[in-house]
């Protein structure tokens, strides 16, 4: 059954809320895979746009080499109907049809996961407090989740390995691309021990635009709670404060210098109901988590 995923996730012109339907409606990935136009045509709210270029698409599909592409580049990978796929991140409203990851999942505490995030060009006030609030849960088994980004994301993922806290990285491209190349060795640091790298992108897919923001309700839907640090008024932290809140988790945030632009987003999502956190007992607290130590 997991190349009918595998094979789905590789067409670009669907997304994974077209998947998620015809799957939803046929109850079988197979059969959702080799449905017809006029079966399609069948499911409530679907677009036939879409239906008919899936069609298209599928017709030049080799089940096998797209499948095994995946093997040969040693991505590892969950399905939506795998035991083993991340349960906060399937309850949300559109998860994704199949989650990439490279790195040892069982390294990683899904019980126990908080996203961080904020803007690319942090503030040194910003990324200094990430610091020092994922320093505070140094010896607990919290995982960090972050966006792999510059900015307030890469001070995350940093500070969580610095500290030993197992840490996910969620990209907004396939695994052919490593963005932004700045990174590279925290990447490498992730798959190799630190956590997890994941994505819901076929390998060849390349970090366009639109992709990030897409991105960001799966590092909300990781998590079960968000810790913004950062945030102008239009930013992809905003959105994924948003994010969260639709997904019924609990926001809060860092709060910055007044006269600084990209604090504009946090005194907003404060003054909203955004719980306040200057400590990492904050996040406790709000998350109701009694702490154990790593193991």
């Amino acid at each position: 059954m997991d190349k009918y995923w595998i094979a789905l996730s590789s067409i670009e012109q669907i997304d994974s809320t077209f998947i998620q339907r015809i799957y939803n409606y046929f109850g079988d990935v197979e059969t959702a895979y080799n449905a017809s136009l006029s079966d399609l045509s069948q499911i409530d709210g679907l677009s036939v746009k879409k239906a008919e270029k899936f069609i298209e698409k599928r017709k030049n599909l080799d089940l096998e080499k797209t499948y095994n592409t995946v093997l040969e580049k040693g991505i590892k990978y969950f399905t939506f109907e795998d035991m083993n796929y991340p349960k906060m991140l399937k309850e949300i409203s559109d998860p994704p049809a199949v989650l990439y990851y490279k790195g040892n999942p069982e390294l990683c505490n899904f019980e126990k996961t908080v996203a961080v995030v904020g803007s690319r060009k942090a503030s040194f006030h910003a990324k200094e407090a990430v610091e020092k609030i994922v320093s505070e849960l140094e010896g607990t088994d919290i995982c960090i989740v972050s966006g792999l980004a510059s900015g307030i994301d890469t001070s995350a993922h940093t500070s969580a390995l610095k500290h030993n806290l197992k840490t996910i990285g969620v990209i907004a491209s396939g695994f052919d691309f490593t963005y932004p190349a700045s990174n590279k060795h925290l990447y490498e640091q992730i798959e190799q021990g630190g956590g997890l790298v994941v994505s819901e992108y076929y390998p060849t897919f390349e970090p366009l635009k639109f992709r990030f923001p897409q991105r960001n309700r799966i590092v909300s839907g990781l998590s079960y709670g968000t810790l913004v640090a950062e945030a102008s008024m239009k930013s992809g932290a905003l959105i994924t404060a948003n994010l969260t809140l639709e997904q019924g988790r609990e926001l809060m945030c860092i709060p910055g210098l007044i006269s600084n632009p990209n604090t504009e987003g946090i005194y907003k999502l404060l003054k909203n109901g955004a719980t306040l956190v200057t400590c990492a007992n904050d996040i406790l607290e709000a998350l109701n988590w009694e702490i154990k130590p790593a193991k």
